[in-house]
């Protein structure tokens, strides 16, 4: 099965399914009621996921939910993040936008408030606005390859003059069962599009399909598991890698269910949801900062291959100090702030090659002689 037919079966089957609901192409999820009463039957019964990264929102953000469908997470979403927030679709399928774009007026009026829209595109190209691209290409045809040459360049115009989503734009990037439907040349575009169009400090939450062994070629070769999130999933240590190496920090599984979805000649095909971090991009600078570990393993080690020892002063930048004392991390470490402050533009590049300790005095200060009196323990007793 070549590259660019992969695509073509995927849209092939989400658009029938958009027609008529294909139970094949979900997995069980408990959704929360509260959210599924304002959402009509229609995108309930023709949307199609394997977990829910909505609850994992949180009010007033601006969401994107990759491959969005008829729209079902975008609606829970919605609701979530309140009149207030924001909610933008992404999907390639003309039939699933139409159920999704039909139904928004009515979610809108159940809710009182209108927060969402869909958008034409693909998870791998955040950037092309394909229903734009569309519009320019009625005024000029592809005929021929000079014509061709000229769509391409078109289209790179566009990216960068009216992009689909704008760079560090969104809070949360979500997803639900369709990274594996990318092509696997596309993959690494793909995180990469995420990371861009997350604001620093933003996060993505992914649920999908993965396998705990390598999928053989035979099997991605299958048009009909390649479309059903079989042939193109992750393996479970290729998913977490793949944030990793886009420059991710704090990836964390949030949800991975024990039992498997599907086996198929022994390989099993589970969902998970991962949550991982944009932020820790930028210039290392030394203000003499530490964090102590707080256990309860005996050392642990970051993405950035710092080891970290349980109950030591560790000397830390100032740029992972700050991203420590934030979620997942602040409630894993003790911070220590020196006794006078280093001014960012008096800062030192911070040595990276070891990650070693902080003396107290680093912090304190050399000169610190307090002698201080014993005083009364808060819980009544006396502190010797």
């Amino acid at each position: 099965m070549k590259a660019i037919s992969r695509e073509s079966i995927v849209k092939g089957r989400y658009g029938a399914a958009a027609k008529a609901p294909e139970a094949a192409l979900c997995c069980p999820i408990d959704y929360d009621m509260r959210y599924l009463k304002a959402i009509p039957a229609e995108v309930i019964e023709k949307d199609y996921g394997c977990g829910d990264p909505s609850r994992y929102l949180k009010p007033g953000e601006v969401v994107l939910d990759l491959g969005s469908g008829t729209g079902k997470i975008c609606f829970i979403a919605a609701q979530i993040v309140g009149s207030r927030g924001k909610v933008i679709g992404i999907d390639m399928t003309d039939d699933m936008l139409e159920v999704a774009r039909r139904n928004a007026p009515l979610v809108a009026e159940r809710l009182g408030y209108t927060n969402v829209e869909f958008r034409k595109g693909r998870i791998q190209d955040l950037a092309l606005d394909l229903e734009h691209l569309d519009q320019e290409l009625k005024h000029r045809p592809i005929a021929d390859a000079a014509s061709f040459l000229a769509a391409e360049e078109l289209a790179a115009d566009l990216r960068l003059k009216r992009p689909l989503v704008e760079s560090d734009s969104i809070d949360v990037v979500v997803s639900n069962c369709v990274l594996n439907l990318v092509e696997p040349k596309s993959k690494r575009q793909l995180f990469e599009e995420i990371l861009r169009v997350l604001r620093n400090g933003g996060r993505a939450v992914i649920s999908d399909i993965v396998c705990d062994e390598p999928v053989p070629a035979h099997l991605q070769n299958n048009p009909e598991l390649w479309s059903g999130c079989i042939s193109g999933a992750f393996t479970e240590e290729g998913f977490i890698k793949a944030f990793s190496e886009t420059g991710f920090y704090g990836i964390q599984i949030l949800k991975r269910d024990e039992k498997p979805w599907r086996t198929i000649e022994g390989i099993e095909f589970r969902s998970i949801t991962v949550q991982a971090f944009k932020g820790k991009q930028g210039a290392s600078l030394d203000r003499n900062q530490a964090v102590v570990y707080l256990g309860p393993f005996k050392e642990v080690l970051d993405d950035d291959d710092h080891r970290f020892e349980r109950g030591r002063r560790h000397a830390v930048c100032d740029k992972t100090y700050h991203l420590y004392k934030k979620a997942p991390y602040n409630h894993s470490f003790a911070f220590i702030e020196p006794a006078t402050t280093v001014p960012l533009e008096m800062a030192q590049p911070f040595d990276r090659s070891e990650m070693p300790l902080r003396h107290p005095k680093e912090t304190k200060g050399h000169d610190y002689k307090v002698t201080s009196s014993s005083i009364e323990c808060r819980d009544g007793g006396g502190c010797c």
